[in-house]
Parts: structure tokens; C-alpha cells; sequence
């Protein structure tokens, strides 16, 4: 190396200065680089527009071929899940969604277990994600653990039925709930705010735990810390979902249509729309966090209590005692080679006695 390039390249740098404070853009740079993951479930009674909501939210269609059961089917129709996944790229970043759905939820004469199913599902995702954690390759394992739950609450009744209390209450400990009044056009302003109260004070008495969102740092900006203040105030979120563009005064807007004018989804005057999607895309990677540390090392732990992994994890050896799946894929390796050991010198000693 030439001294004029060791001048060069140390011209460049800083009395004073080591140069680790540019460990952030690394950290973003291979972050874009990976992509991101999130996972967010809806909840409710059919009608309440979930789907044109979480399409008007990301702005594609995770429902194309969907087809609409008549009322006949509905009454039949049990709890199934839905996962949806779409690949999402914007300014660089991609994001790899998976909407999970609930069809069939509240629509039956007997709800009385209609979360089961919703439940099952949650924990699959946390075994599995356990279970790919213990295996060998843990370099790509694919997160489908829950992050977010929109549970959308009817407008039409007056707070929350029993059913959306038992359901938050078995949940509540599984998965980040945000509730979410739907249909909000369908309210004045008054009759909203007092839902709204309505519904806040239910969810304290009972005792259910919905996401909060995170306390502002003192050396946040004025500006940050203002958005944070009104995105708590407007929970539950009153929201309502369009997904056709109408011209009003000149400009293009995503709105529905009525006789006495329109209802801009994307106006904070009319709903918390954009309140809400400002929550879930500034705050998921507290979503993701919160899951981390908290759902999913309280599913660990009761498993780890209960005597390690799950069941179809561990296996038993001729000692009785329980292996991970390393050690099982050893010993089935130790097994293997064995036989063939024995094949090799079976196959020997056959030719030496054909010589």
C-alpha cells in the first residue's frame, strides 16, 4: 500500500472520533436489506368490514377469490382461520404481511366457543416457533407468531357484549389486543365519544389488558411526544374502511358515498382511519417486541415447566431419558452409521469367502 493512499484514507477520519456511531445505519441497512415480518390478526362478527379495512390500510387486495357465505351458511359455519400473506415493497423497504381472518366468529347461534379455534391457533404458532428455535437451522426461521390483534367492536349495541369480554379476557395474555369500533359513519360524534367511554371503562372493570402504547422518552421531540398523546386518547379507535377513490373539490379521496355527501376514510375529522394505521406502523416494532418478551416467553416458560420442549420435539432413548431434536438427529446418524458398518463388513467377509 502506498503512503499516499494511507494518507487518503487516514484524511478522512476525525481527531476524537472511533466511528462506531455509525452502528445504526449498519443495523438499518441490513435490516432493509432482510426485510420485515408482521403478522396481524382480525376479530369480529361478520358485516363489520375487516377485510375492506386491512385493505384500505395497506392499500392492496389480500381477498381476491373470497367468496361470501348467504345466511344460510353462516348459521353452519364454524370458527376457521384464514392466513392471507402478501409481499409489500415501499421506497426500498419491503414487508412480508400475513393477515390472519376469523370468518365464522360470533356468527353462530352458540358462541360460547367460538375462541377456541382462534386460541389453537395462537399457540401453534408459538410451538412452532419453539420448536424451529430448538431445531438446528435457526438462521431463517419464518415468524408467523401473532403480533397485533384488531378486535373489532359492533357500533350498534351499547359498549361490549359478552362475548367480546370473554374473548379479550382469554387472550388478553396471548397476543397485543387493539380494539377497533367499526362502522364509525354510522355514529355522530356525540353518540362516539360516549361508545367510546363506554367501552373504555368496560375494559378497565373487567380487567382486560389491551396494548398501550409505549411512554415517550424526555429527550423526545415535542411532536412525537403530541401524536403519542392523541393516539391514547383515541382508543378504542372508531374506524371505518373504503377502499373506491371519489373526487371531492377537485382532489381524489378514499371515501364512501352518501346521499348527504361523502366520509373520507383518510380525513381525522371524520374517523381515526389514519390514527390507527399511524399506530401500527410506527409502533410495530414495539408490537414485535412486546410478543418477544412478553406472549411468547410466558408460552416458553409454561412449557419449559411443564418438561421442556413440546411433545413432538422430544423423544425418549433406550435409557429412558428425554433428547432435543439435536440430540435425536445424532443418534439417528450414530444409528446409521452403525448399520452401514455392518453392511461393509458383512459384504467383506462375503467376498473373501467367494475368494
Amino acid at each position: 500500500m502506498s503512503s499516499d493512499s494511507v494518507k487518503n484514507f487516514s484524511s478522512l477520519e476525525t481527531p476524537g472520533y472511533v466511528g462506531f456511531a455509525n452502528l445504526p445505519n449498519q443495523v438499518h441497512r441490513k435490516s432493509v436489506k432482510k426485510g420485515f415480518e408482521f403478522t396481524l390478526m382480525v376479530v369480529g362478527e361478520s358485516g363489520l368490514g375487516k377485510s375492506t379495512l386491512v385493505n384500505a390500510l395497506f392499500l392492496t387486495d389480500l381477498y381476491p377469490e373470497r367468496q361470501v357465505p348467504d345466511a344460510i351458511e353462516k348459521m353452519e359455519q364454524t370458527v376457521k382461520l384464514e392466513p392471507s400473506t402478501v409481499e409489500i415493497e415501499e421506497r426500498g423497504v419491503k414487508l412480508r404481511l400475513t393477515v390472519v381472518d376469523t370468518p365464522g366468529y360470533g356468527d353462530a347461534i352458540d358462541n360460547t366457543d367460538s375462541f377456541s379455534e382462534i386460541i389453537r391457533y395462537i399457540d401453534d404458532q408459538f410451538e412452532r416457533f419453539l420448536r424451529d428455535e430448538s431445531g438446528l437451522n435457526r438462521k431463517n426461521i419464518m415468524d408467523n407468531r401473532i403480533h397485533c390483534c384488531f378486535y373489532f367492536i359492533s357500533p350498534f349495541g351499547h359498549g361490549l357484549k359478552p362475548l367480546d369480554v370473554e374473548f379479550m379476557k382469554q387472550l388478553h395474555n396471548k397476543v397485543n389486543i387493539v380494539p377497533v369500533i367499526a362502522k364509525a359513519d354510522v355514529l355522530t360524534k356525540k353518540e362516539m365519544l360516549r361508545l367510546k367511554k363506554k367501552v373504555m371503562d368496560e375494559i378497565q372493570e373487567h380487567g382486560i389488558r389491551i396494548y398501550s402504547l409505549p411512554e415517550c422518552d424526555s429527550d423526545e421531540d415535542e411532536e412525537y411526544k403530541e401524536q403519542v398523546r392523541q393516539l391514547k386518547q383515541a382508543v378504542p379507535f372508531a374506524v371505518c374502511g373504503a377502499n373506491t377513490l371519489l373526487e371531492v373539490r377537485g382532489r381524489k379521496v378514499r371515501g364512501r358515498l352518501y346521499p348527504w355527501g361523502v366520509v373520507e376514510v383518510e380525513n381525522p375529522d371524520h374517523c381515526d382511519f389514519i390514527k390507527l394505521r399511524t399506530m401500527l406502523i410506527t409502533h410495530m416494532q414495539d408490537l414485535q417486541e412486546i410478543t418477544q418478551q412478553v406472549h411468547y416467553e410466558n408460552y416458553r416458560s409454561e412449557h419449559l415447566a411443564k418438561g421442556g420442549l413440546p411433545k413432538r420435539n422430544t423423544i425418549v432413548d433406550d435409557k429412558g431419558a428425554a433428547t432435543s431434536d439435536k440430540d435425536r438427529i445424532l443418534l439417528e446418524k450414530e444409528a446409521e452409521l452403525k448399520r452401514m458398518q455392518e453392511m461393509i463388513a458383512a459384504m467383506q467377509a462375503k467376498m473373501h469367502q467367494q475368494q
